[in-house]
């Protein structure tokens, strides 16, 4: 049955006479927030869970398990009705958590709802503010402050709560299936697999929320209709065998650095940051440019005001279109690693022998990441300057999500919890992150419906110091989750 096929006759009618209880969901979900949610996922924050890329020794420290161990202790005690809890952990790879919930009464015939997030985290970082820490739970000013407390330690609570809300409210959801992975800001490595391994367990998924995303303000429901594609290598270039003295090789040897500069400037035009490779672009659909439109229009300044630029730096463009067009459907690169440099206080004069920079493209969401991957190996190791050697490593690449349009019953949810939860339209935004599990389930899962939505905003601090989480935003989110399932329980 597709996502949006009539489910049996009875739990139709009862739909359209009576939703869940609005006043029962928001009572339960903010009693499970201020006396359940907060104090366990505070004691989340604690745990250094670094996700694999950050941690190669990760299997041995135990960070990742101590995660896993610590939300699967807390669901297990919550007494969702008929609800098993199973670690699943397959050879080498980092583990998954999954929860199965089974149907209401009457919703059995609704498929399976794939609730979605991770408890990985990024690396501390330094430069937090007085008081505050990564692995140390602060709740200022409505905000619970901590590496993983926005992105994405809160996914799995909510997706709890928001079950036991439909319950205590009287509602119906169909299957329902959290499913927290340890390895998403590693670029989902072992997610393929882990699919692969649960396809007949999962069975036909009809409806995906992920909680791991945001929108550009906390007043209203964020919806992600886009999220770029990703591709990264490391490449060096090599021009001696051993460095030498700068004053006598000079002029004779070009510099590493030089041979990398000109190899980039065939992929990215330097003066405007546009990329050059046809296999990166693609064209910005009619939707999506009227989207970014709304969205420009409804939280103006939001894309240009949400970085702190140092004073008298300018964004790249004056028009807040352009700059959102820019994040969620054009390819950028950026360099955010380097190999072969000695601090500044150490270098001496010095022709190096090599260069190593770490390259990461974003690219639009109908990219074909592994087409742009070939482009930018081939635009780096050919006929390249001087003969000189050019090594790749790294390489990865991962397919971006563009959402399918909503069935009429999700539209309709839609409106309606934006007026009773929100008190606002919702908005849908692209993101420029990446979330591969989203592009995964698409090509899996075509008739399925998507909701990815989450807590996080412009100032949410996500991957860089004081990471913090807009606890009102949860709540809200948790509650229209609720609704949502119940929603999609009734068609």
């Amino acid at each position: 049955m597709a996502a949006n096929a009539e489910p049996n006759c009875d739990l139709a009618t009862a739909g359209r006479m009576a939703r869940v209880e609005q006043t029962t969901v928001r009572e339960t979900v903010q009693r499970l927030w201020d006396r359940e949610v907060l104090p366990s996922l505070s004691g989340l924050v604690e745990i250094p869970a670094l996700s694999q890329a950050f941690d190669p020794d990760w299997a041995a420290n135990g960070h990742l398990d101590a995660a896993v161990r610590h939300v699967q202790n807390w669901i297990a005690g919550r007494g969702l009705p008929g609800a098993t809890l199973d670690v699943v952990r397959l050879d080498g790879r980092s583990p998954v958590l999954l929860v199965d919930v089974p149907a209401t009464p009457g919703a059995e015939d609704r498929g399976t709802v794939l609730l979605y997030g991770h408890l990985d985290k990024q690396p501390p970082v330094g430069g937090w503010a007085e008081g505050l820490g990564p692995w140390t739970p602060v709740v200022r000013d409505g905000r619970l402050y901590g590496r993983g407390s926005a992105d994405d330690g809160y996914a799995g609570y909510a997706a709890t709560a928001a079950l036991e809300a439909v319950h205590a409210a009287g509602g119906a959801h169909a299957r329902s299936v959290i499913l927290l992975e340890t390895g998403e800001e590693s670029g989902s490595p072992d997610l393929p697999r882990y699919l692969e391994h649960l396809s007949e367990r999962l069975g036909r998924v009809s409806f995906v929320v992920c909680l791991d995303s945001g929108g550009n303000d906390y007043e209203r429901l964020w919806l992600t209709t886009s999220l770029r594609g990703m591709t990264q290598v490391h490449v060096t270039v090599r021009v001696l065998q051993a460095a030498a003295h700068s004053g006598l090789a000079s002029g004779v040897v070009p510099s590493s650095f030089r041979v990398l500069r000109q190899l980039l400037d065939r992929i990215e035009d330097a003066e405007t940051g546009e990329i050059k490779l046809a296999e990166l672009n693609v064209d910005i659909p009619s939707n999506r440019r009227d989207e970014a439109a709304a969205t420009v229009a409804v939280a103006p300044g939001a894309i240009s005001g949400s970085f702190p630029l140092m004073p008298g730096m300018r964004p790249v463009s004056d028009d807040e279109l352009e700059l959102l067009l820019n994040q969620s459907w054009r390819p950028t690169l950026s360099v955010i690693g380097a190999e072969g440099f000695p601090e500044p206080a150490n270098a001496g004069n010095v022709l190096r022998d090599h260069t190593t920079l770490a390259l990461s493209f974003r690219l639009p969401p109908t990219a074909d990441a592994a087409a742009a991957l070939n482009a930018v190996e081939k635009a780096l190791t050919t006929d390249v300057p001087y003969g000189a050697v050019v090594e790749l490593s790294g390489m990865e690449a991962a397919n971006g999500w563009n959402a399918p349009d909503p069935s009429p019953w999700l539209a309709s949810a839609l409106e309606r919890v934006s007026d009773e939860v929100f008190g606002a339209p919702w908005r849908s935004v692209g993101l420029g992150g990446s979330i591969p599990f989203m592009g995964l389930l698409g090509e899996k899962y075509p008739e399925a419906q998507f909701l990815v939505t989450g807590a996080l905003g412009p100032d949410s601090n996500a991957h860089v110091p004081d990471e913090w989480l807009h606890l009102a935003q949860a709540k809200r989110l948790t509650e229209a989750v609720a609704h949502m399932l119940d929603a999609h329980a009734r068609g």
